[in-house]
């Protein structure tokens, strides 16, 4: 902790880098990923800030949309598409993904209730030949796929897409190599950035 600690002291030492931020925010982007600390949007991508905004959620479960059961993923996904007029949404998954593999593996969660309700209500079962994997690549790849899926069904979104104004982004991340991939639909194959 210490070291995080002595960083945040020394990032506070230079106002003159980030009183832009003070003005708004105006991302291009929604990126929607795990919460897994591995995975790091910033670093994957190179943004500064105020270029991404951001929503980690277990798995990277984007949930059903439902107006009458509100949830702070779908407030974030609103917000971002509505108030802040992204132009594009990336939901980002990764290699080696715990809730993903808890899923396909149909783990006991019973000592994690919460997560286990969570990834009950908001997560298919991913299609997987190996479940074994420890990259739980299949999985993970037809996971985000169908977190794509469940974007087009958000009243916001579905108005933006038919509007030509917003565009929808699936990636993998290899947490062992780095290398990113994003879902081709022609080939309906994840090819490498």
């Amino acid at each position: 902790m210490q070291p995080l600690i002595d960083n945040a002291r020394m990032f506070g030492q230079r106002p003159e880098e980030f009183a832009h931020l003070a003005k708004g925010q105006s991302p291009e982007v929604l990126f929607i990923t795990c919460a897994d600390s591995r995975v790091v949007p910033a670093l994957i991508t190179g943004a500064r800030p105020g270029e991404l905004f951001e929503l980690r959620t277990a798995g990277n479960v984007v949930p059903p949309y439902a107006s009458t059961t509100p949830t702070g993923e779908a407030a974030t996904i609103e917000y971002a598409v509505q108030v802040l007029g992204v132009q594009h949404i990336v939901v980002c998954g990764h290699s080696h993904c715990g809730a993903v593999g808890a899923v396909v593996r149909h783990d006991d969660l019973s000592a994690v209730p919460a997560v286990r309700d969570w990834l009950a209500h908001a997560c298919e079962e991913p299609k997987c030949s190996d479940p074994t994997d420890p990259a739980v690549a299949e999985a993970v790849q037809h996971h985000v796929l169908t977190q794509l899926l469940r974007l087009r069904s958000y009243p916001c979104i579905e108005k933006r897409l038919e509007a030509g104004e917003l565009q929808l982004h699936g990636w993998y991340y290899e947490i062992h190599t780095g290398i990113v991939r994003e879902h081709r639909a022609q080939s309906d194959t994840f090819e490498t950035l």
